[in-house]
């Protein structure tokens, strides 16, 4: 195990365990679970986890977002969970609806060849680079070698994929690989069919899937196709021999299984693939580009403004593996993709906004966090940006997202392109450069990048402002609000000087008051034997020691959660927070002995009404703790939770302040 055993421990335990786990892959900045029942997920505990960033469901996925180092991460929570890359922990049946399965499958597959692909894209990239800058030429063995390390992948592209598939699919790994050889094997590639064969006839004449046939499959016409460096044929091909092993399992017999069930299912699945399923998914691939350049050709300015402007709220939920295909496709089938490529302006204008907020910003937290995010954004990752900083300030998400949206209508206006898969921030930009050599494009890069990072820094030193609220007993003072609860005043020093000092707390915050719901004696929260509840990480609130067994709503709501065991209760107010009232500690293995619940969960409550019965004395003897946290589960919707500083509190008065 490495330096985040812990971590991995923890996200394991508080995701539902090992035995909720279907499977688990990672992208640059997520884990990203298949959970067996997400219900049993605890995304609060996740959220406020030290080495977490936050917690997203989407695509049928459980994704927690750790940041740069998820491959680490990962690391150590794959031999907690018993799998090996990309297996399966229980049969995965499919789930959510249909997009939602789409996205979790082209995921599922991309994800593993990300890194490998981003690499191989780069060397490719500087390779071009280096001979456009004359620093030798393209028929020297240097060129030539790195060309070789650069376009592997590309080339044998089913291969790779063939194995991903697979294992998203349940193919036997191998089998996948085998296919996607097959598909990549020289003498049945169009291009090899039409060198060396007359053509017998052609099909679909006169319309955009026109094809020569030159050969045929015991009298059954091939359609030539080229499938290397292809996406869409291999896929669809090993999800369908995934199905042919499945049915071949079940009618072999176990004796001959081991090699009659492979040679079976590649007898099928091979012939069906390339006279039928790789045609149909090649045209397929055909319809996406010219109906992608269809919507471009539109507009390109507003194309490309739309993908600027709403790429990272893709990326916050993964939706945006839903268009990798198209953009591999483009550069397969056109040579270069101009649909997608706008959203290189998100990438610096997000980083941008960072780089304005480390200088503007005095909050030693988010300065510490501002600089290694904007460093990670010029990489091209953007993740801890968005959800360490842009999102939780609101505003600089706004602006990231317009300007965005700005750099991306300008990237479309001068159709910017990149030629090449891989590569990722400003190792991108030997991408760009024009398979003739020309600068042109790459100076379209350039020019937008300036532009995007120029109004993005600028936007956001005019537009955004710091809130001014400070640590309690920092410079603005203390105010007192009722009940002995002390709060930052949270004026402006100009504010403060106007009137004396004696500015209104109210004109600032708002205050939510949330009752005692029992009778005792009030405890801190930080004190209490239980660790989850004491280090805060379910929320911040107060607990009691209870001297009368009676719970009383502490303000109007809605019982949202009445456990069966009757030994906690969720209430939700209706201004909007959430409350737990857990009484006593472990007393969950009581299995309702000792209490009375007098509501259900869904009914409406008032202020001061009794919801629930408790027998202290019986479950005293019982050996259970009576300390009783009262807690605001929703902490992080707030500015703050204040608790009393009384030291006794009877029903109806004053327990918590929430701040908003």
């Amino acid at each position: 195990m490495g330096k985040y055993e812990n971590l991995a421990k923890e996200i394991v335990k508080n995701v539902g365990g090992k035995e909720n786990i279907i499977s688990l892959t990672h992208c640059i900045t997520r884990l990203r679970f298949k959970l067996k029942d997400e219900s049993r997920a605890k995304d609060d505990v996740l959220k406020n986890m030290d080495g977490v960033v936050t917690v997203m469901k989407s695509g049928g996925q459980y994704q927690v977002v750790i940041g740069n180092h998820v491959p680490d991460v990962y690391a150590d929570v794959m031999p907690l969970i018993g799998l090996e890359e990309g297996a399966a922990g229980i049969e995965e049946k499919p789930s959510g609806n249909i997009f939602n399965r789409f996205i979790d499958i082209i995921s599922g597959i991309f994800q593993p060849i990300l890194g490998i692909m981003a690499a191989c894209g780069m060397i490719k990239g500087l390779n071009a680079l280096f001979v456009a800058l004359h620093l030798y030429s393209d028929t020297c063995g240097g060129y030539l070698v790195l060309n070789a390390v650069g376009d592997g992948l590309f080339t044998f592209l089913p291969l790779f994929l063939g194995y991903t598939a697979a294992k998203k699919f349940n193919l036997k790994p191998m089998l996948g690989l085998v296919i996607g050889a097959i598909m990549c094997y020289p003498a049945i590639q169009g291009s090899a069919l039409s060198a060396g064969n007359d053509v017998l006839y052609t099909l679909f004449s006169g319309t955009m899937f026109e094809s020569a046939v030159y050969t045929d499959f015991f009298g059954i016409p091939l359609i030539a196709m080229d499938y290397t460096g292809t996406v869409i044929p291999v896929i669809f091909v090993v999800y369908f021999a995934s199905k042919c092993e499945k049915f071949f399992n079940k009618i072999v017999p176990d004796l001959v299984k081991f090699f009659f069930v492979p040679m079976l299912t590649l007898l099928v699945a091979i012939p069906a693939g390339l006279l039928l399923i790789g045609p149909l998914a090649t045209f397929a691939s055909t319809i996406i580009a010219e109906g992608v350049m269809a919507v471009r050709n539109f507009s390109p300015m507003l194309a490309g403004a739309i993908v600027g402007l709403t790429w990272q709220i893709l990326v916050i939920f993964g939706l945006h593996w839903g268009f990798i295909p198209v953009y591999i496709n483009n550069i397969m089938t056109n040579g270069f993709d101009n649909v997608m490529m706008p959203f290189f302006a998100c990438t610096f204008a997000t980083s941008a906004v960072v780089l304005a907020i480390f200088f503007k910003t005095k909050n030693k937290q988010i300065k510490e966090m501002a600089l290694p995010n904007f460093i990670s954004g010029i990489f091209g990752v953007t993740e801890p940006a968005i959800y360490g900083i842009l999102l939780p300030l609101k505003k600089p998400f706004i602006i990231s997202c317009i300007v965005g949206g700005i750099g991306g209508g300008f990237y479309g206006a001068f159709n910017f392109r990149k030629f090449m898969m891989g590569g990722m921030g400003i190792f991108e930009f030997p991408a760009m450069i024009e398979p003739d050599g020309s600068m042109g494009n790459l100076f379209v890069a350039v020019v937008g990048v300036v532009i995007t990072m120029v109004l993005a820094f600028a936007a956001t030193m005019i537009f955004y402002r710091e809130e001014d609220v400070k640590e309690i007993g920092g410079a603005c003072g203390k105010t007192e609000i009722n009940d002995g609860i002390d709060v930052e005043n949270n004026q402006t020093e100009e504010g403060a000087a106007a009137d004396g000092g004696k500015q209104e707390h109210s004109s600032i915050l708002k205050q939510i008051d949330i009752t005692s719901p029992i009778k005792g004696e009030v405890l801190k929260l930080e004190s209490i034997k239980d660790d989850a509840f004491a280090s805060g990480v379910l929320g911040k609130g107060a607990a009691i020691l209870p001297q009368e067994g009676k719970v009383f709503a502490p303000a109007d709501g809605v019982v949202s959660t009445l456990f069966p065991t009757l030994h906690a209760l969720g209430l939700e107010t209706d201004e909007g927070v959430e409350l737990l009232i857990h009484i006593g500690l472990d007393t969950v293995q009581l299995e309702g002995e000792g209490f009375e619940a007098l509501v259900k969960q869904g009914d409406r409550v008032q202020k001061g009404q009794l919801l629930v019965k408790f027998d202290i004395e019986f479950i005293k003897n019982k050996g259970f703790c009576m300390e009783t946290p009262v807690i605001v589960a929703n902490t992080d919707d707030f500015l703050d939770v204040v608790e009393t500083v009384k030291e006794q509190v009877n029903p109806g008065e004053n327990l918590l302040k929430v701040l908003k």
